[in-house]
């Protein structure tokens, strides 16, 4: 595109070669840029009615970057067109280390460290907050996309009476898609800037273990009980909250984020042709019927028996 390539040129960028990285569930795409010396930056293109999510990217970055986080640097800006580059933070997400490595508990520990890292300032003003009644709001998607016709009143009732008593307090920035695709790992560093982090433009204030659970419960990779045990440990120690209230707190989230998810990904397959995200369905279910089985989710367990499993809703 023109306008692409005259934005390249003007900031020094034009004698790059360009290629194009693998997409996700947005609508943004990327493009890795080469310099003739083999140094690498992203090309991050946004389409012009995103541009309130790039604008949260570049501020959400800076925020962390002002914490001793690894976040991108915004090495050029062209708001108005929807284009910036920004740093290379690196080739390895940790789901493909941890694919790679499956011993190697590095790369979830240090994740452990950053969040305790990024909870220990406050959040930037402005976020929205994840109350109990807007994460209850939140798996909406699950009864106009997942499972067409199913009354949601009452499972969204016990959801937010759940999440009221065991995660209550939208208290702390939470960078929202916090997970194994969305880290890249850099063992040569040391510390926390051995975690690269992308794709926070949709940051949010919310309870404290949000963040752990997009990280623990993943839907794209299966994380372990061991792990998943030992991690939320490491967070409360890390953090100085109480074990039992950090895993009850997982368990509502973990449920409020899947149900959501089962949604998300039902739209992106039938409305948006993503049919990739079908394959992923089962794992979250498994994980809702995991979290299901937490005492914090006594109270949801009978409306949560309403929703089909994903093999019901088979289109």
């Amino acid at each position: 595109m023109p306008e692409i390539d005259a934005f390249l040129a003007r900031h020094g960028f034009g004698s790059h070669a360009r290629a194009p990285l693998a997409g996700d569930a947005s609508t943004r795409r990327y493009e890795r840029l080469t310099a003739p010396s083999g140094e690498s930056l992203i090309l991050m293109i946004c389409p012009t009615d995103t541009l309130a999510a790039l604008d949260a990217f570049v501020a959400v970055a800076r925020h962390l970057c002002g914490l001793g986080l690894c976040a991108p640097a915004i090495h050029a800006l062209d708001r108005d067109a929807g284009l910036a580059v920004i740093e290379d933070l690196g080739p390895v997400q940790v789901a493909q280390w941890a694919e790679a490595h499956s011993g190697d508990t590095a790369p979830y520990e240090t994740a452990i460290d950053v969040l305790a890292r990024l909870q220990s300032a406050a959040a930037p003003a402005g976020l929205s907050a994840l109350t109990p009644g807007v994460g209850a709001e939140m798996i909406a998607p699950l009864g106009e996309w997942y499972a067409p016709g199913l009354d949601l009143d009452p499972l969204q009732s016990a959801l937010r009476d759940a999440l009221e008593r065991h995660a209550p307090e939208a208290s702390v920035l939470a960078l929202r898609d916090y997970h194994a695709e969305n880290l890249i790992w850099r063992p040569e560093r040391a510390s926390t800037d051995r975690i690269g982090l992308l794709d926070f433009q949709d940051a949010l204030r919310a309870p404290p273990e949000y963040d752990l659970v997009s990280l623990l419960r993943d839907a794209r990779r299966d994380v372990s009980e061991d792990l998943r045990a030992a991690m939320i440990a490491r967070f409360a120690s890390a953090t100085g909250r109480d074990a039992k209230q950090v895993a009850a707190a997982c368990a509502v989230l973990g449920l409020q984020r899947n149900l959501r998810i089962l949604g998300i990904f039902a739209r992106l397959a039938r409305r948006d042709g993503k049919t990739r995200y079908l394959a992923l369905m089962p794992r979250v279910w498994n994980q809702i019927r995991a979290d299901l089985g937490h005492p914090a989710l006594s109270g949801v367990v009978a409306c949560a028996a309403a929703i089909p499993a994903p093999e019901e809703t088979a289109a």
